[in-house]
């Protein structure tokens, strides 16, 4: 599964992970988030150990959603050395999730 990640520890478990970060920014009306998040959790389990992948509820943690300009949900950013390397706006197959954290392995 999925780590939950809220504001309070963003800074700790993204920006500062010495691994690459796959965060998934979602609510729980949104219904193509609900398509996205079980597969969210199966690369969390086949990336287990190599990348950190967690999502961001943004109705109860807004302030790095809107800090990293996200706007419409599902947003899928991936993270290394606390930048941005990668953005996926809506619904995606599994492989774009998994190519991007490959890219940032």
């Amino acid at each position: 599964m999925a780590l939950e990640i809220t504001d309070a520890t963003f800074d700790e478990v993204v920006l500062k992970s010495d691994k690459p970060v796959v965060v998934d920014f979602w609510a729980a009306w949104c219904g193509p988030c609900r398509m996205v998040g079980p597969i969210i959790d199966e690369v969390s389990t086949e990336y287990d150990g190599k990348a950190v992948v967690g999502k961001v509820d943004v109705d109860a943690n807004q302030e790095f959603a809107a800090k990293y300009g996200v706007r419409n949900i599902p947003t899928v950013l991936v993270f290394k050395d606390g930048e941005i390397v990668s953005r996926q706006v809506g619904v995606s197959p599994k492989k774009v999730y998994t190519d991007a954290i490959d890219a940032a392995l």
